[in-house]
C-alpha cells in the first residue's frame, strides 16, 4: 500500500511540473485584433 501512495504522490509532483513548464514555456497569449465598427448616433 505505500508503494502505491508513492507511486500516486511522485505522479501528482510531476504532473504539476508539468503543468509549471507548460505555463511558463507554452504560447497561452490570445491573438490581437483591431475591431472596428460604425456607430450611429441619433440626436446632435
Amino acid at each position: 500500500m505505500g508503494k502505491v501512495i508513492r507511486f500516486l504522490l511522485i505522479l501528482i509532483i510531476l504532473g504539476f511540473l508539468g503543468l509549471l513548464g507548460y505555463s511558463y514555456l507554452g504560447d497561452l497569449s490570445a491573438p490581437q485584433t483591431e475591431v472596428t465598427v460604425p456607430v450611429t448616433l441619433n440626436g446632435s
